[in-house]
């Protein structure tokens, strides 16, 4: 009897896994003007969410500082599980072309972008939503970055655009 129950576990455990690489986002969209967060997989739209970008959200970013949320071609190339917002995925900003920009107008073009949810110890963090608040960053509410980082493989191209 132990032997069947083993076999099924083992089947359940193996379907499991296998949906959720089926649900795997392969490409992450992001429309600064709609402020949505698209992720898709095979050209498939699997789940979108609501934004909250840099406060100076209009153009893209070219400095440290500016408050804008860049636009262009990235990767989100790993996760941190212990973000002073919850839980965050990195962004490879800058990459070449916005380097090119700032280095070309003597500009720092500033790092560290993130998709995260919201403040940790911030009881009124929910306030956030729906605003523009952040540094350059697109934040989300916890549930969301819960499941995002769920979808999201690390590698995963993001296309943010105005």
């Amino acid at each position: 009897m132990a032997l069947p129950l083993a076999l099924f576990l083992l089947v359940i455990l193996s379907l499991n896994s296998y949906a959720s690489q089926l649900l795997q986002a392969d490409y992450v969209l992001v429309k600064k003007s709609d402020r949505t967060l698209f992720l898709f997989r095979n050209n498939q739209l699997i789940k979108s969410y609501r934004i909250s970008l840099g406060k100076n959200p209009i153009g893209a970013k070219t400095q440290r500082g500016d408050k804008k949320t860049p636009e262009g071609l990235y990767n989100i190339d790993f996760k941190n599980r212990q973000s002073k917002y919850h839980l965050s995925l990195h962004i490879t900003y800058p990459n070449k072309r916005d380097k090119e920009r700032s280095f070309e107008r003597n500009l720092n073009p500033g790092d560290s972008i993130y998709i995260h949810g919201l403040p940790n110890k911030n009881k009124n963090a929910g306030l956030l939503i729906g605003s523009d608040w952040t540094n350059g960053c697109i934040a989300v509410s916890n549930n969301a970055i819960r499941d995002i980082a769920k979808y999201v493989p690390d590698g995963t191209p993001i296309q943010i655009t105005p």
